[in-house]
């Protein structure tokens, strides 16, 4: 199924376009300024993906991924998926995700693990927490007044999922 929207890289000027999606979209939760896509993106250990609806077209959505830890033993920590409002429902959350799953699944690991994956998603955000359990994560954590300033409680969730053996999964 063709979702009409494509992914690539992010580029520095791409990062203003990112501040005003975040603006909008993140309005009561602090949104990141344009300083700070600027340090994420020099970051080594990012990497950052744009949502567009042609090849060249202004960002539509964003999304980040950081690699932790030594060689063989990586850890991804999700630091931000975002989708335009206007696009919502068109596959393009999920599109950003497998990008940056694409991303953990390339890393070598030892042992043939699965490389670890967290984020934190808000306790209301049930389209967001149906993708990620979706796509191999479940709860791990509750995270109560993360996001600020709103104070609405977070779950960690990472990927592989946890095992559901005392029901924590279960939001």
């Amino acid at each position: 199924m063709s979702t009409g929207l494509l992914v690539d890289a992010l580029t520095p000027a791409d990062l203003p376009r990112c501040a005003e999606l975040e603006a909008q979209i993140f309005a009561g939760d602090s949104p990141w300024p344009l300083a700070g896509f600027v340090a994420e993106l020099r970051a080594a250990h990012n990497r950052y993906f744009a949502l567009r609806t042609a090849p060249g077209a202004p960002v539509a959505g964003y999304a980040g991924i950081a690699v932790l830890g030594p060689v063989g033993a990586h850890e991804c920590e999700i630091h931000t998926i975002a989708v335009d409002p206007v696009l919502r429902g068109r596959g393009g959350g999920r599109a950003l995700l497998a990008a940056l799953l694409d991303v953990a699944d390339g890393l070598e690991v030892a042992d043939g693990r699965v490389t670890p994956v967290f984020l934190e998603v808000r306790t209301d955000n049930a389209p967001a927490i149906s993708l990620y359990r979706d796509t191999g994560f479940g709860i791990a954590g509750l995270r109560r007044n993360y996001y600020q300033p709103s104070g609405a409680d977070a779950y960690t969730m990472v990927r592989p999922a946890p095992p559901d053996d005392e029901g924590e999964n279960a939001p």
